[in-house]
């Protein structure tokens, strides 16, 4: 059901279509760490081939970009049917996946900084998911 003239207030969407929002969210932030590590490489392309017709011309960049989009769509979708504030904090996660992404491919360090920022944000996405209505 959806909010009418007369009933100007949508329906609340069942739990399981709610955790579908969710598990929506989480892989977007899979693909969204696949955009940043494409668009990473993209830009290290750029630098032997600076310029507009450098970016125009690199699949890799626009690929990522590609992904970007692509995320941008399934994150609305999910809005439709979850909580924005247990939703929108879940996409934060894409730095944890980038993070270990980078440190994998392009060999980044890893300092003590980096991995306390990232179980922060593993703890906070963990205590928002237990704060859902039921």
């Amino acid at each position: 059901m959806s909010a009418t003239a007369a009933n100007p207030i949508p329906a609340t969407p069942s739990h399981q279509a709610q955790r579908r929002a969710v598990l929506l969210v989480v892989f977007c932030t899979f693909v969204s760490a696949a955009a940043q590590i494409l668009m990473k490489m993209g830009a290290d392309y750029t630098k032997a081939h600076p310029g507009l017709a450098g970016l125009i011309s690199n699949p890799v960049l626009i690929v990522g970009y590609g992904l970007y989009a692509v995320v941008t769509v399934l994150i609305v979708i999910a809005y439709k049917d979850g909580e924005l504030s247990v939703l929108y904090p879940i996409i934060s996660l894409s730095y944890v996946w980038v993070t270990a992404l980078s440190f994998f491919i392009f060999h980044d360090t890893l300092n003590p900084y980096k991995l306390i920022g990232v179980a922060i944000i593993v703890c906070g996405v963990a205590v928002l998911g237990r704060g859902t209505k039921k």
